[in-house]
């Protein structure tokens, strides 16, 4: 009898487990319409690529910062100890939850809606001030072809105009922008894989173990921050998973490709061009890669990269833009926003109010200090990310069973060891932060916090209209 009874719980639980792990896959994950088209593989692949990297211009201040040898060892280990972690989590957390949201849903379902709310708001403005420095860095290349654009009226209205430029064609919709993406990638690419071989030649590998000039001091804070920026936003494309045809099969596949992309799209030209061009260290500015073109075959090869940069820089925009615009569809579906933030476009299929609201911020931050665009990017990113890996850890623990098409083959164990090395180099990075970043940083948090008791008064005062919240699942799932 004390069998047959023990039996039918046993039963009665894994039957619960099942049925509530089944519940989560089975929540309204996006606003997504039957007949929207779906990136496929090779978009994602350049998507991602752009997300993270869009080549190797902006790697050139590590250089200047810790010297060849230390560049060199940096974006070479640096992937393994951040890059393929984070893109470990987004592979197995995009596949467990898919649709759009991603980061929000993970953290709303680990620790409860606040904290959904304050990692969007997190890695919103993350994003958006990451975008902010792609207008920059293309004028800054501009300048180099028509000195008109180094600085007044008609740099500002540069920015503007390329800023607009680039949201419109976000707003025709996301597979343009993946296979604009494709284009893109490769044409801004090539430039730089032709002074690599044009360089083989000339290339004196002592150069690369160098550890600078005597006499220069290292600024360890542009150091990392150039890592970390060059190296990080591997989740961003976790918002628009509902975007992406059989998500389950194509993130993986997409991402662990992306990785290796970016990393070779920078350490080769770095090889080459440290191994050909001797030039005091202070000259490693961002922008660099294109005077030692010119060292390496003249002027023409030196355009060529030129103009490839400023490609990528068109391609960044889009991706990350789309990335930001996408997690707003997501904190809609989720409850955190006004519904209104998800209602697409009748001509484009696309969600216009994100797309609106992001131009503006946009515009408005390309115009501080690229240093401090940088570093309040790193920093809120951080912030996201630390929450992000808690989220990863507690719904291991908290939701064993639930189905995940692609897991992360470690024990729990193992997977705090492995998120603990990361969230370190996170710490550091917000602990070398300016006394700016961490004001900025301060406003952008306070304001998370009253914008998620806003909305709650706007739902209780019914003064915009709500989806109905995903429900969050307090009960600890067993293992079946």
């Amino acid at each position: 009898m004390a069998f047959a009874e023990a039996r039918t719980e046993s039963m009665s639980m894994a039957i619960s487990s099942s049925l509530t792990a089944d519940m989560i896959q089975e929540l309204p994950i996006s606003t997504t319409t039957p007949t929207s088209k779906k990136l496929t593989l090779i978009p994602l692949i350049f998507l991602i690529y752009f997300e993270v990297a869009g080549g190797p211009s902006g790697a050139e201040p590590a250089v200047k910062a810790a010297g060849p040898l230390l560049t060199i060892l940096g974006f070479l280990i640096f992937p393994f100890i951040w890059s393929i972690p984070e893109a470990l989590v987004t592979a197995e957390l995009s596949t467990a939850f898919p649709g759009n949201g991603g980061f929000v849903k993970w953290a709303h379902q680990a620790f409860g809606p606040f904290w959904g709310s304050l990692m969007g708001t997190w890695k919103f403005f993350s994003v958006v001030a990451n975008i902010a420095a792609f207008p920059v860095m293309c004028m800054d290349y501009l300048d180099k072809l028509f000195s008109v654009f180094s600085s007044g009226l008609p740099r500002k209205l540069a920015l503007v105009g390329f800023t607009l430029m680039c949201s419109f064609l976000n707003y025709t919709g996301l597979v343009i922008v993946g296979y604009t993406a494709v284009v893109v990638g490769v044409i801004s690419l090539f430039p730089f894989i032709l002074m690599s071989l044009i360089s083989i030649p000339k290339i004196h590998p002592h150069r690369w173990v160098g550890l600078g000039q005597k006499g220069v001091k290292r600024y360890w804070n542009l150091y990392f921050n150039t890592l970390f920026w060059n190296l990080n936003f591997w989740d961003s494309v976790s918002t628009l998973a509902g975007e992406v045809e059989n998500p389950n099969k194509t993130f993986p596949h997409a991402l662990f490709s992306a990785v290796i992309l970016t990393c070779f799209s920078y350490l080769i030209p770095l090889f080459a061009t440290i191994g050909v061009v001797s030039v005091d260290q202070s000259e490693w500015e961002a922008g660099f890669f294109a005077n030692a073109a010119a060292i390496v075959s003249g002027e023409w090869l030196q355009v060529s990269i030129e103009i490839g940069v400023v490609l990528s820089s068109i391609g960044l925009f889009e991706a990350q833009l789309s990335s930001c615009v996408y997690q707003l569809v997501g904190m809609a579906d989720l409850g955190f926003l006004p519904r209104f933030f998800a209602v697409r476009s009748k001509w484009f299929d696309t969600p216009w109010v994100g797309t609106l609201l992001a131009t503006v911020i946009t515009v408005g931050a390309s115009f501080m200090d690229f240093t401090d665009i940088v570093a309040s990017a790193n920093f809120l990113y951080s912030l996201g990310m630390l929450l992000e890996f808690a989220s990863f850890l507690w719904l291991r623990r908290k939701l064993p069973a639930l189905r995940r098409p692609y897991r992360v083959p470690m024990r729990l164990s193992g997977l705090i060891i492995a998120c603990l090395i990361p969230s370190g180099f996170l710490i550091l990075i917000m602990a070398i932060a300016s006394k700016i970043v961490f004001l900025l940083c301060g406003m952008v948090t306070v304001f998370g916090i009253g914008m998620y008791f806003l909305m709650k008064l706007c739902k209780k005062k019914k003064w915009f209209k709500f989806s109905h919240e995903v429900q969050f699942y307090e009960q600890e799932l067993q293992p079946m």
